[in-house]
């Protein structure tokens, strides 16, 4: 299928993409646009895995002064940059090396699935967690995690059912968000998150505030919208409505169930182990959206139920009902792991499937040999 996505967003036309259109020049053209793709989410992980270091449990920032070096802050800002700018001229890359492939549409957005969450999750410690005085609770974080998950997945369900992928205008906006909020915090310190902006609202109150009402009030209404008009103009892929809305089926059962475990856990085990539990969070989500972008790009119909919803609903259960007493925090661990591993697996076997299939490398632009 013919790739087409359409981008309005003004801050990405007027602002962005001439820096882009810039920085291309610099590539050389023997490199890989999927190799660009894949250096800005290395980028995010291993900026991810250092803050992780210095900011297991999301403390750190809430202590005054905090404990996470300055450098890393301006490290974040540098990665978190050089990862957005990857993320943006990967595409122009393959059309100017003239290697668009089925393959780098799926790698990118597959990448870009899981890398939602990681941006989210470095972000966190930035504003670092409830102690009473300042900070964001797990349950919020939770939750703004789920709206961000929710607007990546609107886009692509309504790709899958239009054709196009028309790009979100928070992507560019939480980006530059990001980069300024590490810039900052690098400049002047964490202390900056702990005093009131505006009548007595903290910067994260003012930002989670910004998230929900884009969610809720342009990104999802717009989506909607674009559906109804390819709907009026008979272009859409789907002709019935359960077609239409069974990619949503195994996304809204994911959210359910992680739901359930977060707020009828008796261990209360968001508040013990939020990195590990929201890192599931994004891990399995990304495995679900990647199956519905696999969907929509090859035509074929998403399954109503993802396999791992129900090893999930197992551990679930037998973490409310206090089955696994004590042991909740070592399955929740236990588990991650499994889903990591079995994530990095399909990405794996699916990039290898689709590079015999085409006939092509993933990292390279020599062509195969035909056996």
């Amino acid at each position: 299928s013919q790739y087409s996505a359409v981008d309005t967003n003004p801050l990405s036309v007027y602002i962005m993409q001439p820096i882009w259109n810039k920085i291309i020049k610099i590539v050389p053209l023997w490199i890989a646009p999927n190799l660009l793709t894949f250096s800005g989410f290395v980028m995010i992980l291993f900026n991810y895995f250092l803050i992780s270091f210095y900011d297991w449990d999301y403390t750190a920032s809430g202590t005054s002064p905090g404990l996470v070096p300055t450098w890393v802050w301006l490290f974040s800002a540098f990665t978190t940059f050089c990862a957005y700018a990857l993320d943006s001229i990967d595409g122009k890359h393959a059309r100017r090396t003239q290697s668009s492939t089925p393959l780098g549409e799926l790698f990118d957005h597959g990448l870009d699935s899981w890398a939602t969450s990681i941006f989210v999750l470095s972000f966190f410690s930035v504003c670092s967690r409830d102690n009473g005085k300042t900070g964001v609770s797990v349950y919020t974080m939770y939750i703004y995690l789920s709206i961000v998950l929710f607007n990546f997945m609107c886009s692509h369900w309504e790709k899958y059912n239009t054709g196009v992928l028309f790009l979100p205008w928070g992507y560019d906006i939480s980006q530059v968000v990001l980069i300024a909020a590490y810039l900052l915090t690098g400049t002047v310190g964490v202390e900056v998150w702990q005093k009131p902006l505006l009548f007595g609202y903290y910067i994260t109150d003012v930002l989670v505030i910004l998230l929900i009402g884009f969610s809720l009030f342009l990104s999802f209404p717009q989506t909607l919208y674009n559906i109804h008009r390819a709907h009026l103009k008979k272009t859409l892929k789907n002709d019935s409505l359960y077609e239409g809305l069974l990619p949503l089926v195994s996304p809204l059962l994911l959210f359910i169930l992680l739901t359930v475990w977060v707020v009828l856990s008796p261990s209360n085990i968001l508040a013990k182990q939020p990195r590990l539990f929201l890192w599931m969070v994004g891990v399995a989500f990304s495995n679900v959206i990647c199956k519905v972008i696999v969907c929509q790009m090859s035509s074929t119909r998403p399954e109503l139920f993802h396999w791992f919803l129900f090893p999930l609903a197992l551990v679930v259960y037998a973490a409310i009902s206090g089955l696994l007493g004590r042991t909740e925090e070592a399955v929740l661990g236990a588990f991650t792991a499994l889903l990591t591993a079995a994530h990095v697996h399909y990405g794996v076997c699916v990039g290898r499937q689709l590079s015999e299939h085409l006939n092509i490398y993933i990292f390279s632009l020599k062509k195969r040999v035909q056996e």
